[in-house]
């Protein structure tokens, strides 16, 4: 008896735990105890997980948000934990209660896990169990369980009867009329979701009316949302239909008062433009895209611009061309000397795609010139996006006749006061070399390449270092022994420390790209050289140095030349000096 006792005591262990640990005043222990939901669910077995856990759980929610967001989750990922897909709906009750909570992120976690529980329904089970929680969150008091409601219409609705359905359409339609403006906004959100799972003719006749009540709705944040159904039911409707059902409320939307309306339409523009087809693209969308380009707000305008090189290539070949240098082009002119930055900002970073889309002789006569301008232009941020996409104009008419405005640019950027700026075009320099020809970048550029290896920022100094390695692998060893080798060896000497470890990172870099020869002939001497530095740093960085450039040398001189050294610095009066030297030369020996 006392043995049955006893199995009895531990059968009920995990639930007391579990209550005594939600019970507890620490939140933290409360999280894990939740976090470890599915290891007690396990040891009760999926009866007493139905019978028990669920319940308890269903009855004790009212905790801090962190532990209701950890609950929500948790619960999604139960259903094999109460015994598979055919004993889901014993999930739905404390979902349900966290669907109706006040914090937002543990509504959408509640949502998406009853989302997760939904799929596993069987048809009867759904229209018994998950479509009366569907119907009463809809039917709420609080808007919060009407705003949950509006994410679970579209994972229900294909698979119920015809009746369910009409009462889900009907339900959808009261909640896009709802008094609470989240709760309208919540149902707009949605509206291209549910959209995707009705059939045509209830598309039409139900959901287009509620997409037209929404664009037209009082608060602009349910408005702009209204834009975002509009690009599925698009996609889902005949040509003919776009035009008679979706296109007035798109016009009306490209023309709302508020500039956040606007906005969203110039950023959903390109899906817009494939949702609609090209007849309408050319018909109505080019018009609308000339207005938002010269919108009166600078946000409007900037997304506009940002949407100019996809937009263009989206249009109809056959009347692509004329388009743009009719309708699109003066609008761009206008824009590239726009008195906001942020907007020119928008325009550089494509404007240079437009190149291959118009060809050479339209690039030199009529882009060129806004290249040239933007280049000159008083924002880093703007030149810097010119010379970031380069590669495009180089593909179509060559760089040169870019050339001598680049070079203002580039160096008025190289030494802009903002060392981010300067970071930026240390990237782009492998790029530029690359296009711009060896002979160009001799003369021009590499004077500057080796001024940021001395600049004060260390960042900019270690940019500058990679840089160097790109430029190798491109123009080759030679060039580096003849061009690049002796600027850096002579950083050795110099007085500041800081620039004489530069002169020890570049070698690291340098000796795998130049090769055996080169860093035993010319670089390994340097190093050696400076392992009598006084700057303890120094020491410190030629013990790293050898250790790293040691499987590029000839293995000749490693123990005359380098093991000597090393041994030398080991013994060191500087403790991180002789640290290094013993991981060198343990390294080295590894190697060997």
């Amino acid at each position: 008896m006392a043995a049955s006792d006893s199995a009895g005591d531990d059968s009920l262990y995990p639930i007391a735990v579990l209550i005594d640990e939600l019970k507890n005043e620490d939140v933290q222990l409360r999280l894990n105890s939740i976090k470890k939901l599915s290891t007690i669910a396990l040891a009760l077995g999926v009866e007493r997980t139905r019978k028990e856990l669920i319940p308890f759980l269903t009855e004790t929610i009212y905790d801090e948000d962190e532990v209701l967001l950890a609950l929500a989750e948790q619960l999604g990922q139960f259903i094999t934990l109460v015994g598979g897909p055919e004993y889901a709906y014993f999930l739905l009750p404390p979902l349900e209660s966290l669907a109706t909570v006040e914090e937002t992120v543990v509504r959408d976690k509640a949502v998406e896990s009853l989302r997760a529980v939904a799929q596993q329904h069987c048809p009867s089970d759904l229209e018994n169990h998950f479509m009366p929680l569907v119907q009463r969150l809809a039917a709420g008091d609080w808007f919060t369980s009407r705003t949950s409601a509006c994410g679970l219409f579209s994972v229900c609705y294909p698979r119920v009867s015809a009746a369910m359905k009409e009462d889900l359409r009907s339900h959808f339609r009261a909640l896009c009329q709802d008094d609470t403006p989240m709760v309208r906004r919540a149902a707009a959100t949605k509206l291209g979701e549910l959209a995707q799972v009705v059939e045509l003719e209830y598309l039409k006749s139900d959901l287009i009316p509620m997409f037209v009540n929404l664009a037209q709705d009082e608060q602009d944040s349910v408005r702009l949302l209204a834009v975002e159904a509009c690009v599925s039911i698009a996609t889902l409707l005949p040509q003919e239909d776009v035009d008679q059902l979706v296109m007035p409320t798109l016009r009306q939307c490209t023309g709302d008062q508020s500039w956040r309306v606007r906005y969203m339409v110039a950023d959903k523009f390109t899906e817009l433009q494939k949702a609609v087809g090209p007849e309408i693209t050319r018909t109505d969308l080019v018009p609308a895209f000339q207005s938002l380009l010269k919108d009166s707000e600078a946000e409007v305008r900037a997304a506009a611009a940002n949407k100019v090189k996809d937009f263009c290539q989206n249009l109809d070949k056959t009347h692509q061309e004329n388009i743009i240098m009719t309708n699109i082009l003066p609008c761009v002119k206008e824009l590239v000397t726009d008195p906001n930055q942020h907007v020119k900002s928008a325009l550089a970073s494509v404007i240079m795609g437009l190149s291959p889309i118009l060809g050479r002789h339209n690039t030199i006569e009529h882009l060129l010139p806004l290249f040239l301008t933007q280049l000159k232009d008083e924002c880093s941020e703007v030149r810097l996006n010119i010379i970031s996409n380069l590669d495009c104009v180089n593909e179509v008419i060559g760089i040169q006749q870019l050339s001598q405005s680049l070079l203002p640019a580039i160096v008025e950027l190289a030494e802009d006061s903002k060392w981010r700026v300067r970071s930026a075009i240390i990237e782009y320099m492998p790029l530029l070399a690359g296009q711009l020809g060896r002979e160009f970048f001799d003369e021009k550029l590499n004077t500057l390449c080796m001024t940021w290896l001395m600049d004060h920022v260390f960042a900019i100094r270690e940019a500058a270092t990679l840089n160097l390695r790109k430029l190798v692998d491109q123009f080759g060893a030679e060039w580096a022994e003849n061009t690049i080798i002796p600027k850096v060896l002579a950083m050795s000497r110099d007085q500041n420390y800081l620039y004489r470890m530069t002169c020890l990172f570049c070698i690291n870099v340098l000796a795998e790209a130049c090769g055996s020869d080169i860093t035993t002939r010319l670089l390994l001497p340097t190093v050696l050289l400076m392992a009598n530095d006084k700057v303890a740093n120094v020491r410190f960085n030629v013990a790293k140095t050898l250790q790293k450039i040691s499987p590029h040398l000839d293995q000749a001189v490693i123990q005359p030349q380098v093991k000597p050294i090393l041994d030398k610095l080991n013994v060191d009066n500087d403790i991180d000096v002789k640290y290094s030297a013993s991981e060198a030369i343990a390294g080295i020996t590894a190697l060997g």
